[in-house]
């Protein structure tokens, strides 16, 4: 522990953590990119498929950042939505 010119408590995180954790970032975007580009592109694909693959993703992005709901509803639960409507004009 480190304390800053204040006294307060400043966390140290390593090269390694940092790293690690902008591995975890790029393997999130590109799963989330892909299961979008599926949903987008392939014509077979029902409904309920697709609310499947969004169910499964969010799952695999919350094991990945345990207690992150507010921000995957945030930033990926609105992009989801949005293609749902525009891949099968729901409203």
């Amino acid at each position: 522990m480190e304390l800053n010119e204040t006294g307060k408590v400043v966390a140290q995180v390593s090269a390694a953590e940092r790293a690690e954790e902008q591995k975890l970032v790029r393997r999130l975007q590109m799963m989330m990119n892909m299961t979008m580009q599926v949903i987008a592109q392939d014509g077979s694909l029902t409904i309920d498929e697709a609310a499947q693959m969004i169910g499964d993703s969010r799952k695999a992005a919350l094991a990945m950042f345990p207690g992150k709901e507010l921000a995957y509803d945030l930033i990926w639960k609105p992009r989801f939505q949005r293609l749902m409507r525009e891949r099968f004009r729901i409203m």
